[in-house]
């Protein structure tokens, strides 16, 4: 079980979209982990099998997977959004804006 997932930069934000299809958002995690790692993680449990029941195809997959994206600096981790609509998560990341170095010009002496 995996997903596959886009990962877009606009001038204001990063949106993460990965395609989970037939999941709940209850069966869907997200989590910033180590302080800039967006991780995505999802586990789908099977069906209880029931003494009775004649299964005649099983196809869905069932299990775990996780995927982790490590952020860029710019990255505002605080005010991070999930939502999920048919079947696909979308994450948004706003962006800082990142201040350019201050250059300081040093005398050479001699």
């Amino acid at each position: 079980m995996s997903a596959r997932v886009d990962w877009k930069e606009t001038p204001r934000v990063h949106i993460f979209k990965a395609d989970l299809s037939g999941l709940k958002k209850e069966e869907v995690k997200v989590e910033m982990e180590e302080g800039r790692v967006l991780q995505i993680s999802v586990e789908r449990i099977r069906e209880n099998k029931e003494k009775d029941d004649k299964w005649h195809r099983v196809e869905r997959s069932s299990g775990k997977f996780v995927r982790r994206f490590r952020l860029p600096e710019n990255a505002k981790v605080d005010e991070v959004k999930a939502s999920m609509e048919n079947g696909v998560l979308t994450v948004t990341v706003p962006k800082q804006e990142m201040k350019k170095p201050e250059v300081k010009a040093i005398d050479i002496s001699g």
